[in-house]
């Protein structure tokens, strides 16, 4: 040791276990990593040694000495060890192509043990096992243990290589990343904040923020022009496979560029992510398609157009043939509408779709009462059971043969009743049915991108019985639709559509942004048509309307949900498979036993008290 560098004695690896390959034989290394799996064969013993970069097979031969054979006997699986060896290539049998170090393997002349396991491991992290089925409670009370499985290791350096990808293409279009702060205050955005009390401002809160929104607005009166940022955000919320109560944005704000410059620039972010990750070239443009074309065709503002199954409404032929429940419908200002399966007449039976059926029920899980239904027969004939056919006249027949384009062996179901809970049910039961029928699959590599756009500006909060922001309230209305008379704003604002913009792909939300409204006047006029008073305005938004008159540039942004694309990538059902340390559906996290209780004395400091009583 004595005529070493520093460099070579304080080395605790010459290599990562994935890089070595039939270039390095006769190279002497030195490895760490993590027992994968050890065997035994006929007196020499084989270990697999993982780290971060793969795997590789090293080799423990008693000739080497008994004390490193005794050592290596005696390995469990997930031991830290450090190997020193020499590299030699495999006999040609024992090559394994599964591996990509397979050609070769490590003698060893040194093993170390860095690190024993104590105790039991809750579960096999083998590659060899990494398809083994672990509930996900006891993955994510060790996710720790979790990530060292191949599937959450590449699930976790795929969120790195999308985030890395995006980072390099914005800072190429001269973005700049800035932080934006964590505490802010409670503002209106659509969901229940996270609240964080003051211990030095009693009686006063925090809200952690479910957006950036306000101050990449700010940025942009600041000047910035262009900004970034891999946002934290956090929404108390209801959750479900691809909701979080904390999660990440790419986040964008940009100055001057109206919304097809916005649209084409995301183009080319989304396109760039696509071949770097998945090496995929996306066809540029994305489709356009406006809100009410995706209500009217496909019941929901983020279709799937990978199949077909688009509804159909059918208000003028229905509604004098004498069926009370759609001319009912229709009376009362309803729709009836419809979808055309095919082929579903031999994989549909009709217990499926009454009561207590697998397609009724999905029906009724959105709200409707049921499903009417046809069969389409041989020579264009349709049947039904119940009283549809029979108020169908033959002109009648023809006429909905036409507008479904409905073919011999087809079927189709009717949803009738309020517009919007036809629509809910229609896309439910459209979706249900294309899992069911294999219309989509994982190995199809099939990514349709859809830009939904023309949102409307307001609907109706039914509990409260006023207009509310869709999207929120700093989306600029569109120009066509108010004019350029203040004086009229009231009356046009209410119908008017949005500058918005969603990025939908597969059925899924990507993203969604607009152009910001400048014009501090007519924010003033948003922020009352949503019902707040002026002396309410300036409580919660003085600061942004002072901004927005001195000298706000025409802005527009747009944010990504980074989880869900990296979900979609990796070709997983959930979120919590592309993050480090998610919480359950119950919004806790199990390896850290959060959310916890806090003692009186913090509570003291923070002027509040639990009024929290366990149910009995």
């Amino acid at each position: 040791m004595g005529n070493s560098s520093p460099s070579e004695v304080f080395l605790m690896r010459s290599n990562s276990c994935g890089e070595l390959s039939s270039k390095d034989i006769a190279s002497n290394v030195q490895l760490c990593g993590w027992v994968d799996r050890c065997r035994d064969h006929g007196g020499v013993i084989f270990i697999d040694l993982r780290d971060s970069s793969g795997t590789v097979q090293i080799t423990v031969d008693p000739d080497e000495g008994s004390k490193l054979f005794n050592t290596a006997e005696n390995l469990r699986n997930e031991t830290v060890i450090q190997v020193k060896g020499q590299v030699r290539g495999r006999p040609q049998e024992a090559v394994n192509q599964k591996l990509a170090t397979g050609e070769i393997e490590i003698l060893a002349k040194d093993l170390n043990i860095l690190n024993e396991i104590k105790g039991n491991l809750p579960f096999s992290i083998s590659i060899h096992d990494d398809d083994e089925y672990v509930k996900e409670e006891i993955r994510l009370r060790h996710r720790y243990l979790d990530l060292r499985r191949e599937k959450m290791h590449k699930n976790i350096k795929l969120r790195h290589k999308v985030v890395k990808t995006a980072r390099d293409f914005l800072e190429g279009e001269n973005y700049t990343e800035i932080e934006t702060p964590i505490l802010t205050r409670s503002t209106p955005e659509g969901a229940r904040d996270y609240l964080v009390p003051s211990r030095v401002c009693g009686g006063e809160w925090f809200a952690l923020p479910q957006s950036p929104q306000l101050f990449k607005q700010l940025l942009m009166v600041g000047g910035i022009e262009r900004y970034y940022q891999i946002a934290r955000c956090f929404r108390d919320e209801d959750l479900r496979s691809d909701r979080q109560p904390e999660f990440t944005q790419l986040d964008m704000e940009m100055s001057f560029m109206p919304q097809e410059q916005i649209l084409a620039m995301n183009e080319k972010l989304i396109a760039e992510i696509w071949k770097q990750v998945k090496n995929i070239e996306l066809k540029l443009p994305f489709p356009r398609m406006s809100w009410h074309e995706a209500m009217n065709k496909y019941g929901t503002d983020r279709p799937d157009t990978r199949y077909g199954m688009e509804l159909i409404e059918v208000n003028n032929l229905m509604k004098n043939i004498g069926f009370k429940v759609f001319s009912g419908a229709i009376a009362a200002g309803g729709s009836v509408k419809c979808i055309t399966v095919p082929n579903g007449n031999n994989a549909i039976s009709n217990v499926r779709i009454k009561p207590g059926g697998d397609v009724f029920t999905e029906a009724q899980k959105a709200g409707a009462g049921g499903l009417a239904f046809i069969r389409v027969r041989e020579e264009n004939e349709i049947d039904t059971i119940g009283a549809i056919k029979d108020n169908l006249s033959k002109d009648q027949r023809a006429e909905l043969l036409k507008l479904t384009n409905a073919k011999a062996g087809d079927l189709i179901l009717f949803g009738a009743g309020k517009t919007s809970i036809v629509n809910k049910a229609l896309d439910r039961v459209r979706q249900y049915l294309a899992r069911d029928l294999k219309l989509i699959s994982k190995e199809n590599d099939q990514w349709n991108f859809l830009w939904v756009v023309d949102f409307p500006m307001f609907e109706i909060n039914p509990d409260e019985n006023r207009l509310e922001a869709l999207h929120h309230p700093f989306c600029a209305p569109n120009n066509e639709d108010i004019g350029n008379n203040p004086d009229q704003w009231h009356k046009t604002l209410p119908t008017s559509r949005a500058q918005a913009y969603d990025l939908v792909l597969n059925g899924l939300e990507l993203g969604g942004g607009s152009i910001r409204i400048h014009n501090p006047g007519l924010q003033k006029k948003v922020l009352e048509t949503i019902g707040l008073t002026s002396e309410q305005a300036n409580e919660q938004f003085g600061f942004l309307l002072e901004a927005l008159g001195m000298g706000a540039p025409p802005h527009g942004g747009i944010a990504f949900g980074l989880d869900r694309i990296v979900m979609l990538l990796s070709g997983e059902d959930s979120i919590r498979e592309t993050m480090a340390f998610p919480k359950t559906q119950q919004a806790r996290c199990l390896m850290t036993e959060a959310p916890g209780t806090a003692t009186s004395k913090q509570l003291k400091e923070l002027h509040v008290e639990s009024t929290w009583k366990a149910s009995e």
